[in-house]
């Protein structure tokens, strides 16, 4: 089997062998780790330049910095630009894309951190963020360097111990508890409840109309104008991040493939890519090592 050439536009990553590249350019290349003893922290590493990601949900607070380059994505209803020595800030459950803005991309280290965790850790629950980009250089820098500790870290104690110190660098971006309620998420909470539910059903836009008590198109509106995705969009990110959380149990991916609605393995291996940048069982392989 030979090694993946892809490996080398990241110094010191171990190669992969026998593992298909996820991505066309050659530069491009997305790694995840998780800690087996924090099952809520999932870490994320990434340089990207030809790449765009289309709309998917973590499901967790999405919190990281810039290395170099300018990422420009789509989130909340409007693009946001997250320059070199910037921090990016994501609330859990919001669909987002990324795109490089830069001919030579982005680089950038991310942890999804499920919302449970952030509140055994920081001993507060309700975090908010109203800004998805936060401009602060030495933040930035300390939280890549927070970031590259939890990716080396091997010991419990030392993983847990760089966990709090990268959450008191968030602590003070973040509104808690949140200053009002959205009442729109919280009106159409009960959908997202029965999309998880029926994840490999074919859905209808009635049937989820019904499920909100209104009239089908008006339905339709009214979720695109809370969610910013119609709901096939919020379906297929949702049955991606189901397909991600299967593979890291260690299911097989064309169990998988049925398990989250997709029509084949082939297809799963298409839409995880495009959403998460890695292929399904390169995926399975980081997270399991």
């Amino acid at each position: 089997m030979c090694p993946d050439p892809a490996a080398a536009s990241i110094p010191g990553v171990p190669v992969l062998a026998g593992v298909p590249a996820a991505f066309d350019h050659p530069n491009d290349r997305a790694e995840f780790r998780h800690a087996a003893h924090q099952p809520g922290v999932e870490l994320y590493r990434a340089h990207i330049v030809r790449h765009a990601f289309e709309p998917h949900t973590h499901e967790a607070y999405g919190l990281g910095a810039i290395e170099s380059g300018v990422e420009r994505f789509r989130y909340r209803g409007a693009d946001h630009l997250a320059p070199s020595g910037s921090v990016v800030l994501m609330n859990p459950d919001e669909l987002h894309t990324g795109r490089a803005e830069t001919e030579t991309g982005w680089r950038y280290r991310m942890a999804y951190i499920d919302p449970d965790v952030v509140a055994r850790v920081t001993g507060e629950s309700g975090w908010w963020f109203d800004t998805a980009v936060g401009h602060d250089s030495a933040g930035a820098q300390r939280v890549t360097a927070l970031l590259d500790a939890l990716w080396q870290a091997r010991e419990p104690l030392a993983f847990d111990s760089a966990l709090y110190l990268l959450l008191a660098e968030f602590r003070r971006h973040a509104q808690v508890p949140r200053a009002t309620p959205d009442e729109g998420a919280q009106r159409f909470a009960p959908v997202i409840d029965y999309l998880r539910a029926h994840l490999s059903r074919r859905l209808t836009l009635e049937e989820l109309a019904s499920v909100a008590g209104l009239s089908p198109f008006h339905f339709l509106r009214s979720f695109q104008a809370q969610h910013h995705a119609t709901p096939q969009q919020m379906l297929m990110a949702l049955r991606l991040f189901e397909a991600k959380r299967l593979l890291a149990a260690g299911v097989e991916p064309a169990q998988v493939a049925l398990a989250a609605g997709l029509t084949d393995q082939a297809h799963l291996t298409r839409a995880f890519s495009r959403r998460y940048g890695v292929t399904p069982a390169r995926y399975q392989k980081q997270v399991r090592s």
